[in-house]
């Protein structure tokens, strides 16, 4: 079948295999074009949310950065003789094939990572494959989350706090900047946001890892995050969302005091916008990031998913980094984005930019090329006018 994107709102509901694979491949070459970041220090690596963005960035870097072994956690679909699967699992599947091609062990778990049953799965895997992990990467992006202990399914809501917030965004499909009203969330929606996107899952994996004694001594982990510039603050970090990553905050400092008793460490990483699935369902974000994007292409400053994760592996995480930590501990890797230079230009268009000039001020055309590119499309190299069978991981001839 010939294979097209489907957009509907904020996701595109048709993935292409080749496509996939060649962006797999396209990080894969970046990070073994670089010099190698370590040998031996992470051996194993554990990836929670492993198949696209931020997450599968850090399992290609771990792999081909480091050499390590690495078990990834996802939940995506499988394709079918008729239909296309995610996209998440055509990237999985591509990695897989890359790192054993490399004699490096790789394995993919596709289920809910919120589970109690799941978390056994992995257990029981990493003592059966593995032995211990150096590194845990917690990159865990979901709308929904059903609770292992009560069952309840929490849904989470992007919305202001205390009252109505009007702003601007961008209708990233036409183009078409415009003002919205967004209703601020009850104390039951903000509460739900923090039970899915919080720590609280994060903390369970690093309790049932400890308990099982499947950490190595000095391991690491690492969550992200984002915190963005004062101009999304109202929808992100002052809002749900920053309800959420506060609790994120809070998780990390308890289980680095967990991980103490064999020298192990926690942070969260503050990393810089990207396009994502994620980041192109929060009102106003799109905007930004178009405003971001042309600001630090024309300083020469941008960086892509792959890029940004080497470079926090390369000078954050390795041992002996000088980490560049903000007051809460955290370690950030954002600052080329929030530097002076880039934000003073983002400050000076947003009150500017409106829908006959956002193509000057900003990059629109960059961001919807990047969001093509989750699903595997306007790769290079990739005939797309080619039939492909959904089921097939191979690259074209």
């Amino acid at each position: 079948m010939i294979v097209k994107p489907r957009i509907r709102g904020f996701i595109c509901t048709t993935a292409h295999p080749t496509g996939c694979a060649a962006h797999v491949s396209e990080q894969v070459n970046y990070v073994n074009e670089m010099t190698p970041i370590s040998s031996g220090e992470f051996k194993n690596v554990l990836v929670l949310g492993c198949s696209g963005g931020y997450g599968l960035a850090s399992r290609i870097v771990a792999s081909f950065g480091c050499g390590a072994n690495t078990l990834g956690v996802s939940f995506e679909k499988a394709p079918s003789e008729t239909k296309t699967g995610s996209q998440g699992w055509y990237n999985n599947a591509a990695f897989e094939k890359q790192a054993k091609a490399a004699g490096l062990y790789a394995k993919t778990m596709d289920g809910d990572a919120f589970s109690d049953a799941m978390r056994a799965q992995v257990l029981d895997t990493i003592r059966a494959d593995m032995g211990k992990i150096d590194l845990v990467v917690y990159s865990l992006a979901s709308p929904v989350r059903q609770h292992p202990k009560s069952g309840v399914l929490h849904r989470s809501s992007i919305k202001p706090l205390g009252e109505v917030l009007s702003i601007k965004t961008v209708h990233v499909e036409k183009g078409e900047v415009s003002e919205v009203n967004l209703e601020p969330a009850t104390a039951e929606e903000t509460e739900n946001t923090v039970t899915v996107m919080g720590g609280e899952d994060w903390e369970f994996w690093m309790q049932a890892l400890i308990d099982a004694d499947l950490l190595a001594p000095q391991a690491k982990t690492v969550a992200y995050t984002y915190i963005g510039s004062e101009l999304t603050w109202p929808i992100y970090w002052e809002g749900t969302l920053g309800r959420a990553k506060s609790d994120l905050d809070r998780a990390s400092q308890a289980i680095g005091e967990n991980l103490a008793a064999i020298g192990g460490d926690s942070r969260v990483a503050v990393l810089k916008a990207i396009v994502s699935q994620a980041s192109s369902a929060i009102p106003v974000v799109p905007l930004y990031v178009a405003l971001l994007f042309k600001a630090m292409k024309d300083q020469g400053l941008h960086e892509d998913c792959i890029a940004h994760i080497h470079r926090l592996f390369a000078t954050q995480l390795k041992s002996g980094a000088d980490m560049r930590l903000d007051d809460a501990g955290r370690i950030r890797v954002d600052d080329l984005e929030l530097s002076q230079p880039v934000q003073d230009i983002v400050k000076q268009r947003w009150p500017e930019v409106t829908t006959e000039n956002l193509s000057e001020l900003g990059d629109l055309a960059g961001f919807r090329e990047d969001f093509l590119k989750i699903f595997g499309f306007g790769i290079d190299g990739v005939d797309y006018e080619a039939p492909v069978s959904p089921l097939s991981i191979e690259p074209q001839a």
